[in-house]
């Protein structure tokens, strides 16, 4: 079997992805790339969790054709495509519905920062993407989700903030590792809910200090991290 570490971690993040909470039903997907050889292994379309294999992902290169695989990959797999193509740096993509994140997207707004919890993961508000039009909702709607969020970070680093909200459908995360791809769209999900009540409590409330977000995000990330251990 080609591409074998690949799908592992593939299935190693969709396991994981199933088990976090993060997903209702078969509402999530996880891909993992190899851009070197310009090819990504993604969960396949409607398979519960648990019946998932390292020999059921679905291997699709950067055009978007199944080079590996009996079973139809995620009808996501052209917005994973899109990102893989766009944001240099990241190796895996992640897609939930999970429900705080859920309603902050079907409200139409960003996931503001207003903490250090926050901003230990993302350098500043995690955005939502436009609206799309009829036209690109009619003609490759994947493709064209994956085009809003691209568009969304034409002046953004998604490295610095490596996650986002589709207007009225839900989180993408992404990350160089599938696990580390879960565990950003896990904190997501955490700041969601933790932003969510704190609108509930003080509704007029300004986002983060600057000097604090960055001391925060700063401290694990770049080449001068002190968090955690070298």
């Amino acid at each position: 079997m080609l591409h074998r570490t690949l799908r592992d971690e593939a299935y190693e993040a969709n396991r994981r992805l199933g088990a976090s909470g993060l997903v209702d039903l078969t509402f999530g997907n996880v891909s993992v790339a190899d851009p070197g050889a310009g090819v990504f292994a993604i969960k396949p379309s409607g398979v519960p969790y648990g019946e998932l294999t390292p020999e059921t992902m679905v291997l699709v290169d950067m055009e978007g054709r199944v080079v590996e695989g009996s079973l139809r990959p995620s009808s996501d797999t052209p917005t994973h495509r899109r990102l893989f193509q766009a944001f240099a740096g990241i190796r895996a993509v992640v897609h939930t519905h999970s429900r705080h994140a859920v309603s902050f997207a079907q409200a139409g707004r960003p996931v503001q920062c207003f903490g250090t919890t926050h901003a230990d993961y993302f350098n500043g508000a995690v955005p939502v993407t436009r609206p799309m039009t009829a036209e690109e909702i009619a003609d490759a709607y994947e493709w064209n989700t994956g085009n809003v969020i691209v568009e969304t970070f034409r002046d953004r680093d998604p490295l610095d903030v490596p996650a986002v909200l589709v207007w009225r459908h839900g989180p993408f995360a992404w990350g160089p590792t599938g696990a580390k791809a879960v565990e950003t769209a896990a904190a997501l999900e955490i700041v969601a809910q933790m932003a969510f009540q704190t609108l509930a409590l003080a509704p007029g409330r300004e986002p983060i200090e600057p000097e604090l977000l960055r001391r925060h995000f700063k401290r694990k990330h770049g080449p001068g991290a002190t968090y955690g251990q070298r």
